[in-house]
Formats: structure tokens, C-alpha cells, sequence
């Protein structure tokens, strides 16, 4: 006797909306903390109805969204781990890895003030925010980054201008891979511009040779 087939594409289709529905409120979230659920829908191109069940309401949503963007992280966190190379070639490897998710660092932030609130937030950004301060103090102690901040304050400043430098790229100012930003950072953590872009240039080329 055949197994019943019927539920599967169902299945699917219920899989692919919910995709669809949390990478629509991922964007528009960044954008627009404010938006409605029936916004969202219609962003998503779903009707309410569906998008009502898979999130009963706005809580739960955002719970969902808090949870992707946190597996997001760690495993960008994990990707970019060097512990064994210097500083600054870590520093550059962790800033490639974390901006394809950049997007999750950037709802999260503006989701902090409005719904998420700052110490759920904080949760879920604490390994990357974590693996920074220890690469910045790895890299004080070596003589390769300014000492004049404190690591874990570093961290949150390059942090900050991460996020305006991934607005930047949202609104079609800045064109980045990411490879832009990693140079920036490493110039506002202590390291000689020329220096810096080197450093990026070997790190690109040796994640490129990685991913074949």
C-alpha cells in the first residue's frame, strides 16, 4: 500500500511561507520597528490568515526572529573563529563572518527599544559581542590595537559602527561585501591603514580558497 503524498507539498508550502514571512519582518523590522502584522502579510505577499498561523501574534513573531538571528550569530561567530592567528587577521576574519547576518544584528538593535527589550537583546548578542572583546584584548596585549578603550567598550563602539556602516549599505550609499568594513574596523581598533588593508586582502583571498 502507497504512503499518502497529498500532506507533503502542503508541508512544504507551509515551510516556505514561514521562511518567506520571517525574512520579510527580519528587513522590514530593521527598517521599521513600528510595522503592523497585516503590513508584514502583505510585505511577505501572504494573507493575514497565514501569516496568523504561524505566529499567533506579534510576540511570538519576534520571539521566532530573536531565535534565527541568534543561530545566525553564533554560527558566523563560529565560522570566523582564528584563535590561533594574529589579532588582527582574527579581527578581520570575525568582521567577513558576521556580515552576511548583519541584517540580524540590525533588527535586533532597533527591536531593543521597542518590543525585544535591551537585556533579551543582549542575550542573544552576547557571543558575538564576546568573541570581539576577546579578539580586541588579545590583540591589545600584542601590541596590535589602541589600548586607550577598555576591550568589552571597544567591542560595542566598532559594534555600532557596523550597524550604521550595514544602514549605509541599505540605502544604496555604500557597495560592501563586507571587505570595506573589515578595514574600517581594523583602522578604529589601532592598525596603520595600509596595514589594515593588507591584512583584509590575505584574509579575503584565504576564506576564498576555503570556500572552494
Amino acid at each position: 500500500m502507497s504512503k499518502p503524498v497529498a500532506r507533503e507539498p502542503q508541508r512544504r508550502n507551509s515551510r516556505s511561507n514561514r521562511a518567506r514571512i520571517l525574512a520579510t519582518a527580519r528587513r522590514e523590522l530593521g527598517r521599521n520597528p513600528e510595522i503592523t502584522l497585516e503590513e508584514l502579510a502583505r510585505a511577505a505577499g501572504v494573507v493575514r490568515r497565514t501569516l496568523f498561523g504561524h505566529f499567533p501574534g506579534r510576540a511570538a513573531l519576534l520571539e521566532a526572529l530573536a531565535e534565527e538571528a541568534g543561530e545566525s550569530l553564533k554560527g558566523a561567530v563560529a565560522a570566523g573563529a582564528r584563535p590561533s592567528e594574529p589579532a588582527s587577521h582574527a579581527l578581520a576574519h570575525f568582521v567577513l563572518s558576521i556580515w552576511p547576518v548583519g541584517d540580524s544584528f540590525r533588527m535586533l538593535i532597533a527591536l531593543a527599544r521597542h518590543d525585544l527589550g535591551a537585556e533579551r537583546v543582549s542575550e542573544i548578542l552576547e557571543p558575538a559581542r564576546s568573541a570581539a572583546a576577546a579578539i580586541l584584548e588579545r590583540g591589545q596585549r600584542d601590541g596590535l590595537f589602541h589600548t586607550h578603550l577598555p576591550p568589552a567598550v571597544l567591542a560595542v563602539g566598532l559594534e555600532s559602527m557596523t550597524i550604521a556602516l550595514l544602514e549605509e549599505v541599505n540605502a544604496g550609499t555604500l557597495e560592501d561585501d563586507g571587505s570595506q568594513v573589515a578595514v574600517a574596523t581594523l583602522i578604529a581598533a589601532g592598525v596603520p591603514e595600509k596595514e589594515a588593508g593588507v591584512v583584509v586582502e590575505s584574509v579575503v583571498a584565504e576564506r576564498g580558497v576555503s570556500a572552494v
